[in-house]
C-alpha cells in the first residue's frame, strides 16, 4: 500500500507525552487541545490528517466528516466505544486501538477487584476510618479451591487467569472464538454459558461491548447462578445488566460486584454504587503510569509504521489492507485499481454494475484477494481526479450502490495474474493483468489477448475493431490531426474477428467520437 500521507495530528486528551515526541520525531506536527466541546472538535477538525484519543473525547459522525482531512483516528488504549467505526469506515478513515496497551493494568485491577470481594477490603477500610473495629462484620472466603468463571478469553482473560490460578482458584470460561485448545493450555476449560453459571463462585467479564454481548449477565443467567455468585465487571459497561445486577445483591442472589465500568459514565444513578456488597472504582483499568505510556507510545509508533508504509497493526476497520504493506504488493494494488479503471472505461455506457468478481491466480497472491478486489472497486467507482473511494471504504461503498463482490483463488495456475470481470446490464467485461518486472500490466481484455503486454501507465486508448492495415492507418490520422502522438501499441494475438487493441498516446482526444465511424467500440483513460 502507498504510504499515507499525515502531517498533522491532534491529541484532544491527556495522552503520554511519549506520543507527541515519537510523532514529532518522525516529522508528523503535533497539536494538543484538551477537553474540548463537540462544536470546537468539529471545528477544529478539519485542519488535521489525524486524530489521538482516549475515551472521553466521542468521535462521532458529525466530528468525522467535519475531518475533512482525516485519514487515521488512533485510541491509546483497548476498544473504540467512543469512535462511530462504521462513519469513519464510509469515509475512508482507518481507525485503530492499542489492544495490548493497558492488558496488565486491566488484568490486575480486575484480580484486585475479587480479592477485595472474597475479603471485603474497601468496607473493612472505611469501617476503620470511621473509628470502629468489626471484625465479625466483615468475615470472608478464600479464594483457595473456588471456581472463576471467566467470560472472554482474549489477551486479559488470559492474564487474569493466569494471576488467580496461583491462588488456587479453578478456572472455566467462555470464548467463541478462542479455540478450547488454545485456552486448555493456559489451563481454562472452556464450556457453554448455561453450562458456566451454575458452576462459579465468581465471574468476570472480558469481551468487547456489542449487541451479542449486551446484558450478558441479566435477570436470567444469575437465576443459573450459584447464589451468592460474586462477580466483575473491567470491561465495558453493559455488559452486565445493572437493573438485574441491583436485584440479583439486594436479593443476594449475588454476594458482590466489583465494577470498574458503568453504562452511563459517571453514573448518574447510584444505587449499584453505594450498595454495601458493591465495590467500584472510575473506570481505572487502564490508569497506571505503565499503561498510559505503552498506550502513548503504541499508538504514536503503530501512526508511524502506517505512515512510513512499515506495517498495518491494531486497525479495526481496515483488516484488508494488513496484508497490503508488504513491499510487493504496492504494484498489485495499482494493477488493481488500473484493471478497474480500464473496465469501467470500457462498459462506461453500461452502467450500473451489479457484480464484481475478482479471482487471483498463483500461490504467492493467495493472501491477496481482498486488497485485490478493493483496488478494483476503488478503480470502478473513482469518477474524475476528486476524492474517492480507497481500500478502506471501496466494498461498504460497493454494497451501498447494489454490487455484489465474489472472490476466489486459484494456486493451481501457473502464473501470477489478477481476473477481474463486472457484470453489467446482463452482460460481463472481464480484464486479466499481472506485474511484471515490477509494472502492472494488462494481459486480456475482453476474450482479446495482448501480444505485447500492455503497461498500465500514463494516456491509454482502447478499441474494438476487425484487424486491418487502413483500419491503424486511419487511426494514427485522427491522432496527427489532433496533436496526439502514438507511443506505443499492442495488437491481440486473434488475427481475425472483433478485437480489442491498445495505444499509448502522448494526450488524450479532445473528441473520442472522431473514431466512432472507425472502430466498434472506443475508450480512453489516465492510469
Amino acid at each position: 500500500m502507498a504510504p499515507v500521507l499525515v502531517k498533522r495530528v491532534l491529541i484532544s486528551e491527556s495522552v503520554d507525552p511519549c506520543c507527541k515526541t515519537i510523532l514529532q520525531e518522525n516529522g508528523i506536527e503535533v497539536t494538543e487541545k484538551q477537553q474540548m466541546t463537540k462544536e470546537e472538535l468539529i471545528a477544529e477538525i478539519q485542519n488535521y490528517d489525524g486524530l489521538v484519543v482516549r475515551s472521553a473525547t466521542k468521535v462521532t459522525a458529525d466530528v468525522i466528516n467535519a475531518g475533512s482531512n482525516l485519514k487515521i483516528i488512533g485510541r491509546a488504549g483497548t476498544g473504540v466505544d467512543n469512535v462511530d467505526v462504521d462513519a469513519a469506515t464510509k469515509r475512508g478513515i482507518i481507525v485503530m486501538n492499542t489492544p495490548s496497551g493497558n492488558t496488565i493494568s486491566a488484568a490486575e485491577l480486575t484480580c484486585a477487584l475479587l480479592m477485595s470481594l472474597s475479603r471485603h477490603i474497601p468496607q473493612a477500610v472505611m469501617s476503620m476510618k470511621d473509628g470502629k473495629w468489626d471484625r465479625k462484620k466483615f468475615m470472608g472466603a478464600e479464594l483457595y479451591g473456588k471456581v472463576l468463571g471467566i467470560v472472554g478469553l482474549g489477551r486479559i482473560g488470559k492474564e487474569v487467569a493466569g494471576r488467580m490460578q496461583s491462588f488456587g482458584m479453578k478456572t472455566i470460561g467462555y470464548d467463541p472464538i478462542t479455540p478450547p485448545e488454545v485456552s486448555a493450555g493456559w489451563g481454562v476449560e472452556q464450556m457453554s454459558l448455561e453450562q458456566l453459571w451454575p458452576q462459579c463462585d465468581y465471574i468476570t467479564v472480558h469481551t468487547p461491548l456489542m449487541p451479542s454481548t449486551t446484558g450478558l449477565l441479566n435477570d436470567a443467567s444469575f437465576a443459573k447462578c450459584k447464589k451468592g455468585v460474586k462477580v466483575v465487571n473491567c470491561a465495558r459497561g453493559g455488559i452486565i445488566d445493572e437493573a438485574a445486577l441491583l436485584r440479583a445483591v439486594e436479593s443476594g442472589q449475588c454476594g458482590g460486584a466489583g465494577l470498574d465500568v458503568f453504562v452511563e459514565e459517571p453514573p448518574k444513578n447510584r444505587a449499584l454504587v453505594n450498595h454495601p456488597n458493591v465495590i467500584s472504582c472510575p473506570h481505572l483499568g487502564a490508569s497506571t503510569k505503565e499503561a498510559q505510556a505503552r498506550c502513548g507510545k503504541d499508538i504514536a509508533l503503530q501512526i508511524v509504521d502506517m505512515v512510513t508504509g512499515k506495517a498495518l497493526v491494531g486497525a479495526v476497520n481496515a483488516q484488508v489492507l494488513v496484508s497490503s504493506f508488504s513491499p510487493d504488493s504496492h504494484q498489485w494494488i495499482r494493477l488493481g485499481e488500473s484493471m478497474g479503471r480500464v473496465l469501467k472505461a470500457c462498459s462506461t455506457s453500461k452502467k450500473p454494475y451489479s457484480q464484481v468478481h475478482v479471482t487471483s491466480l498463483g500461490e504467492s497472491l493467495k493472501k491477496s484477494t481482498g486488497f485485490l478486489s478493493s483496488a478494483a472497486v476503488v478503480g470502478l467507482l473513482t469518477e474524475g481526479p476528486q476524492k474517492g473511494p480507497n481500500l478502506v471504504n471501496a466494498l461498504p461503498l460497493a454494497a451501498e450502490t447494489g454490487i455484489t463482490m465474489k472472490t476466489d483463488h486459484n494456486d493451481s495456475n501457473d502464473r501470477e495474474a489478477c481476473v477481474v470481470e463486472v457484470s453489467v446490464n446482463g452482460s460481463s467485461c472481464k480484464a486479466v493483468g499481472s506485474v511484471q518486472a515490477g509494472v502492472p500490466v494488462l494481459l486480456e481484455l475482453n476474450g482479446s489477448v495482448f501480444r505485447q503486454p500492455v503497461p498500465l501507465s500514463g494516456h491509454l486508448l482502447f478499441f474494438k475493431a476487425a484487424s486491418s492495415t487502413e483500419l491503424l492507418l486511419s487511426i494514427t490520422g485522427v491522432l496527427a490531426a489532433a496533436g496526439v502522438e502514438l507511443e506505443s501499441f499492442s495488437a491481440s494475438t486473434a488475427s481475425s474477428g472483433d478485437q480489442w487493441y491498445c495505444m499509448g498516446i502522448s494526450s488524450l482526444l479532445g473528441d473520442i467520437g472522431a473514431l466512432k465511424s472507425l472502430v466498434k467500440e472506443a475508450a480512453q483513460l489516465t492510469v
